[in-house]
């Protein structure tokens, strides 16, 4: 089980983000935000939002940079995944 952040790629409100996830649960995924003083509103419905400026405090406390196809993998895998369709 793991958290995983990877690669600010999308631009928005003038940073780029990536995603923060967990391949385990979404409890488990919470609770990493809740430690980060990530705000709730940056979940949306199976990972959060993170600026680019917040990764490397991420990555301090436990989470894995991975490539963005690794963590879609591992998200997949876990069965976490909301697919757009689905949203």
């Amino acid at each position: 089980m793991a958290i995983l952040v990877d690669e600010p790629r999308w631009p928005k409100h003038g940073t780029t983000w990536a995603h923060l996830v967990s391949d385990e649960s979404l409890d488990e995924l919470h609770a990493f935000a809740r430690r980060a003083g990530l705000p709730e509103r940056g979940f949306d419905r199976d990972h959060y939002d993170v600026p680019a400026e917040r990764i490397d405090a991420l990555v301090a406390l436990g989470a894995q940079a991975v490539p963005g196809r690794e963590l879609v993998r591992r998200l997949l895998a876990s069965g976490l995944r909301v697919r757009p369709r689905d949203r």
